[in-house]
């Protein structure tokens, strides 16, 4: 993929010499900072269509707001493509992801799960087709940061065995509402899993690390606050905040962490797995 000029302001940034001590401390968190908001932008973008809509968008419009926001979310995948901000293989893997999402939005709202207040007519069933673009919108995330840090990883698990727990967390997600809901057990398998992983992320010249595990809990810690911020906006409801907005259950960052982790998996797919020697993994013994 050819650079776009976001990459080659940030390889200046990343060849930048800002000396040692606390100014390269400083430089250093400033431009995690900025390479992070920029691995955001999709996420960022929708959140903000969904705030604005929210206080501005008249009520007497002839276009739904939910329409509205999923002409705005494909406008947002367009550009992203266009101006090779994604690349066309990362795109397809996000388009898995929106349809493994949208499939249990349909599920889950007729469990009565969440609901959808408002109207639209761009639709499946109880489920608005923007949905499907808040999902994507993680996965382009996990994409974008993963190429922009140049993601290398110590003792990574075989393959297969993070095909298999990604696998069980979306039945799960299902299967709970009949069966014994084993999300205990999924937490375990995943520590049991990464307990040994590091990711190595190069922020300026160097790799530095992090337990692939913390790094997990983060993004879903991230994921969650976009939540709330989504359903103060009325995007969707949980059961009890039909009334008048409350705080997301903590519960649910579980659930985000899990989610997360099938659009890792998923990412995992075409983003090359590499070790800090540059290799790119591909036994799944």
């Amino acid at each position: 993929m050819k650079h776009t000029r976001f990459e080659a302001l940030r390889q200046r940034l990343e060849s930048f010499d800002p000396g040692t001590g606390w100014r390269l401390w400083l430089y250093e968190f400033l431009l995690f900072g900025v390479k992070q908001a920029w691995a955001c932008l999709f996420g960022a973008l929708l959140l903000a269509l969904l705030l604005l809509t929210h206080f501005f968008y008249p009520e007497d419009a002839a276009l739904h707001r939910y329409d509205f926001l999923t002409l705005a979310a494909l406008a947002i995948q367009v550009g992203m493509l266009a101006f090779r901000l994604e690349t066309w293989d990362e795109a397809k893997v996000i388009l898995l992801f929106h349809i493994v999402g949208t499939v249990m939005e349909l599920f889950k709202t007729a469990a009565g799960s969440w609901v959808y207040p408002e109207d639209s007519l761009l639709h499946i069933g109880a489920v608005p087709l923007f949905s499907g673009f808040m999902y994507a919108s993680v996965g382009s995330y996990i994409a974008r940061v993963w190429r922009i840090f140049d993601f290398r990883y110590t003792a990574f698990p075989p393959r297969w065995t993070t095909y298999a727990l990604a696998t069980a967390i979306y039945v799960n997600f299902f299967a709970h509402h009949w069966l014994p809901d084993i999300r205990l057990l999924l937490f375990a398998a995943t520590i049991w899993l990464f307990r040994r992983t590091k990711i190595h992320f190069r922020n300026w010249r160097v790799h530095r690390w992090m337990p692939l595990l913390l790094g997990f809990l983060l993004v879903a810690l991230f994921i969650w606050f976009a939540e709330n911020i989504a359903t103060f906006a009325n995007a969707w409801n949980y059961p009890g905040q039909e009334d008048g907005w409350e705080m997301v259950s903590l519960a649910k960052l579980g659930s985000w962490y899990l989610l997360m982790l099938i659009s890792f998996v998923l990412v995992s797919l075409v983003q090359p797995v590499k070790p800090l020697d540059g290799r790119i993994w591909k036994s799944t013994a």
